[in-house]
């Protein structure tokens, strides 16, 4: 073998397990392996799990905070606003540049597949060439999705509809829309029937921002899912955000999960930028604004986080973590019990690869030998700790390192490593 990782813990619970490693996939994982390999490394009980995915960001607009100036209201509709005012000053080399600076904290985080929303409203398509460029650059050590995001409304901006057919003609993986931004309801729904039939004509997957809003009559995802349904497309529809269900009815709801549900319609929920950005013009009490994932996931929908965005003119802050994700999504949704957490660790992992339909990913034979070791010896002290990671591996071969995440604390004048995990139960 290349290489044998030596008793590691799985996420889905099991101990004392070898995973062996060869041209690039893994090749047995089993306890106490009788082989040898031209690398061994001993994990000592360390949580090893495939890689983080964020199935939801903008890549395009990161690292760009303060540009042109700052959000003072912190507001989505400023962000937009600011957004429009950047796009024409926009550079390709200065957004390949921080791309690929974002795409370097990401491999360092264990975070090696992104799909990342690219606005096709600027008829240059700078971004998506931009974007591009940088998929083909990062392929090596990362897999970036990109999807054509008619950021301004695929009706409402001129020219966006041909934008994004241009866009995917160069090689965009994803049809995305913005009903909600389109100037009236039938419009939104109108968008959505128009992309999903582009989609389905195409065989491509559907990713849609869908109400992110405070509306509760903001019911577009209630249209996809009947699209969705309509056109067989079940398993390749996406809803991101749906934020507007946290403010919906409650009876209302009980007919839309079944829906979504009965559709095949995935649900993306990005924790950091909801409770961020939602509830703004709320007194007391005031909205969380992220969507139900505890009922969707009761319902039988799959449900993943996103990042969504890192310094940007939405959010300044980020920093392409997802434990830092699923931690706050974890506390927005009360998932605090034993296996609501764990569902959050799946959520930044396995619910995320299945959307975005990445193959070869797991820890299983045959899968990719991309692996993460992180410093925890469960998926729940990983996100309470947001564990280093010792150590990344793509299709077999280190592409980062990283100590142990250990506190330096003085007591009584001495310096004291203290760990911070629980001691291991049996």
């Amino acid at each position: 073998m290349d290489c044998l990782i030596r008793h590691a813990t799985l996420a889905d619970g099991r101990e004392e397990i070898d995973i062996g490693i060869e041209n690039g996939r893994i090749c047995a994982v089993e306890p106490r392996l009788a082989a040898s390999a031209r690398r061994e490394v001993d994990v000592a009980g360390a949580l090893v799990t495939a890689p983080f995915v964020d199935a939801h960001f903008h890549m395009d607009a990161t690292l760009s905070y303060g540009l042109p100036r700052v959000n003072r209201s912190g507001t989505l509709l400023e962000g937009i606003a600011l957004w429009g005012e950047l796009k024409p000053t926009l550079t390709q080399d200065a957004l390949v540049a921080r791309a690929l600076q974002y795409c370097d904290w990401a491999v360092a985080r264990g975070l090696l597949a992104v799909r990342s929303h690219v606005d096709v409203c600027d008829p240059r398509l700078l971004a998506v060439d931009a974007l591009l460029e940088v998929k083909r650059r990062v392929a090596p050590y990362l897999d970036l999705q990109l999807v054509a995001f008619p950021q301004d409304g695929v009706l409402r901006s001129p020219g966006a509809f041909d934008n994004l057919k241009r866009a995917i003609e160069r090689g965009v993986d994803v049809v995305g829309g913005i009903p909600h931004f389109e100037r009236t309801t039938a419009d939104g729904a109108e968008s959505v029937r128009l992309l999903c039939e582009y989609a389905a004509e195409r065989g491509l997957r559907v990713d849609m921002h869908c109400d992110e809003s405070d509306d509760p009559l903001s019911r577009h995802i209630e249209t996809l899912a009947a699209q969705t349904y309509r056109l067989g497309m079940q398993g390749r529809v996406t809803g991101s955000h749906l934020t507007s269900m946290h403010s919906m009815d409650n009876y209302y709801v009980s007919k839309l999960l079944p829906l979504m549900r009965e559709a095949g319609v995935a649900a993306i929920a990005n924790p950091l930028i909801n409770i961020t950005l939602q509830g703004r013009s709320d007194t007391y009490p005031k909205r969380r604004g992220m969507t139900r994932v505890p009922e969707m996931l009761a319902a039988g929908i799959d449900v993943a986080f996103g990042q969504d965005c890192a310094m940007d003119p939405w959010y300044s802050f980020g920093s392409g973590d997802m434990l830092e994700v699923a931690h706050m999504g974890l506390h927005v949704a009360q998932m605090t019990g034993v296996e609501a957490s764990k569902a959050c660790f799946r959520a930044v992992t396995d619910t995320p690869a299945k959307i975005l339909g990445l193959e070869g990913y797991g820890i299983a034979p045959g899968c990719h030998a991309d692996l993460v070791v992180l410093d925890a010896r469960d998926p729940i002290e990983a996100i309470r700790l947001r564990a280093a990671r010792t150590l990344v591996m793509r299709r077999g071969r280190v592409i980062s390192e990283a100590p142990a995440n250990r506190s330096t604390l003085s007591l009584e004048g001495r310096p004291s490593t203290v760990d911070f995990r629980l001691p291991k139960r049996h």
